[in-house]
């Protein structure tokens, strides 16, 4: 377990260390058109297999979702 810990405290010390970079890479316009991409298609798949009177909480999550990635 070791080996996993100093992983874990590693990548950690990657994340801490680079906040600001990473933060800038969630609100670009290319992290907007991939997460609208696989949010559409994860909404569309549990529609799918979900009773249709689920349709607008499915959709209402994706929309909290979206706000959080990209830039829009």
């Amino acid at each position: 377990m070791s080996g996993f810990d100093d992983l874990a405290k590693k990548a950690g010390d990657l994340i801490n260390d680079n906040k600001d970079k990473i933060q800038d890479a969630l609100k670009s316009e290319q992290a907007e058109g991939i997460s609208d991409q696989v949010l559409g298609a994860v909404g569309d798949a549990v529609k799918k297999i979900t009773p249709d009177e689920h349709d607008g909480k499915i959709d209402d999550v994706r929309a909290n979702i979206d706000k959080s990635v990209g830039n829009e």
